[in-house]
């Protein structure tokens, strides 16, 4: 469990979809919150460092840039779990890589420039590991993004 004061808590909801757009954001995100820019990046350095926050980064959607993404699944023996997804994470193309509790137990994003890299990837992964990667891409998005409220 981390322990969050109420600083920390308003820092993750703005930060969440009001990240600063500006060339000191954390300056500026200091300013509206009444303390110095010093402080929020330590508290968004411990507060990455304790777990609470995997990235701050933008969501790009690849498919308006003319690039593609795809959800994958594999079924991985359990003995074999951590190997299997060390190799999937040598991808920059992959964001999010989670061991779910059922046949096809890892899944995984990917992200390209192009459909074929995906393709690549895949056929490459599958000669790394003999798994067989299910390529499940987006027919229709409904939504995408989150925001927790945080209190």
């Amino acid at each position: 469990m981390i322990y969050l004061d109420d600083t920390d808590k308003n820092i993750l909801n703005i930060i969440q979809h009001d990240f600063p757009l500006d060339i000191h954001p954390f300056q500026k995100l200091g300013k509206e919150l009444g303390i110095s820019e010093e402080e929020i990046i330590g508290r968004l350095k411990r507060l990455h460092d304790e777990g609470a926050i995997r990235k701050i980064g933008p969501v790009i959607n690849r498919k308006r840039i003319g690039g593609s993404s795809t959800l994958v699944a594999v079924n991985v023996p359990g003995d074999r779990i951590d190997e299997v997804a060390a190799y999937i994470d040598e991808y920059p193309e992959v964001s999010h890589n989670y061991l779910r509790p059922d046949k096809y137990n890892v899944w995984f994003t990917l992200s390209a420039s192009r459909e074929e890299r995906i393709n690549e990837i895949l056929m490459e992964l599958n000669q790394k590991t003999g798994l067989k990667f299910i390529n499940l891409p987006t027919v229709r998005l409904f939504k995408i993004g989150v925001k927790f409220n945080i209190k």
